[in-house]
């Protein structure tokens, strides 16, 4: 980093009320956050293991009927 990039950042970090060196941290522990975890292929697999499954269903209504009849029980 260049003094002009740090400079920057020390602006950024006293806009919020924070060190340099806190402001850091929190922008770091942010990007690590939105870090996607996992791979796409095991995701992807996992959605289509899923999706290959036939469960049984009904009409929501019908099915929220039968729910509220259930606790009246």
């Amino acid at each position: 980093m260049d003094e002009a990039d740090v400079g920057e950042y020390r602006r950024l970090a006293a806009r919020d009320g924070l060190t340099l060196s806190a402001w850091v941290r929190q922008k770091l522990r942010k990007a690590a956050r939105d870090e996607p975890s996992g791979s796409v292929d095991r995701k992807l697999a996992a959605i289509r293991a899923a999706a290959r499954h036939g469960f049984p269903t009904a009409d929501i209504d019908q099915m929220l009927r039968e729910i509220e009849s259930g606790y009246r029980s």
